[in-house]
């Protein structure tokens, strides 16, 4: 894939502060593209997933307009694309590079692994109908979450300083937000401890020190979160 100048590029990002676009956002704060943000938090409420039917029949975010006008949605493909478009970026490995396998593997892993909880987590009623079984359902759910992060963690070489390498990769932005989610950083803290010095370390990047005290701060309760 040809690279562009990111300077020139426009997109359009569909999501709420905090939710799956938070990555994409993130990762197009580092490239240097224009964003535009439409901020539609579809676990809210109906009238919230009806503002993005339009944009995505699936009604949930992010959704990404590309300078071309056509539209991305999940966030892993739009990650993994936008990494491919701005290799000067360096925040993936190339095709070829003998990171690249890895570098798929856990970005196909949190969306599949992880991130597909919070759709029956957001709104319970989706697949647990009966009120009385849904508590049952969310703790079993966050229990599987802080699992596949010990998987994942338990499977990661030592980070050096970022998960693949000595440069922060999407990987690690996705990382990054997903693990601010349920069950909470500090029982990610417990169960990821090489992922969490990654974690803490993109928080810290003071290129995007502007980006997350205005989109996603991690507040001490959010840290604190059991």
């Amino acid at each position: 894939m040809p690279s562009t100048s990111a300077h020139e590029d426009r997109y359009t990002l569909y999501g709420a502060p905090g939710s799956g676009a938070t990555p994409i956002h993130a990762a197009l704060t580092l490239i240097g593209a224009q964003v535009d943000t439409v901020d539609i938090a579809t676990w809210e409420s109906e009238a919230e997933r009806e503002r993005v039917s339009g944009v995505n029949p699936m009604r949930q975010v992010p959704a990404l307009v590309l300078p071309s006008g056509e539209v991305m949605t999940e966030s892993a493909a739009i990650l993994i694309w936008l990494g491919d478009r701005y290799p000067e970026a360096g925040l993936c490995p190339a095709p070829g590079d003998p990171m690249r396998s890895r570098y798929l593997r856990w970005m196909v892993y949190l969306p599949a692994a992880i991130y597909s909880m919070f759709w029956v987590r957001d709104e319970p009623s989706r697949l647990v109908p009966d009120p009385a079984a849904q508590p049952a359902m969310l703790e079993r759910t966050a229990e599987r979450i802080a699992h596949c992060w010990q998987l994942m963690d338990s499977q990661i070489d030592e980070p050096a300083p970022y998960l693949l390498g000595d440069r922060i990769s999407m990987l690690d932005l996705y990382v990054t937000v997903m693990s601010r989610w349920t069950p909470g950083r500090r029982r990610f803290y417990r169960v990821a401890p090489r992922m969490t010095r990654v974690v803490r370390r993109v928080d810290a990047d003071p290129r995007l020190a502007e980006f997350w005290a205005k989109r996603f701060p991690l507040s001490p309760d959010a840290a604190q979160e059991s």
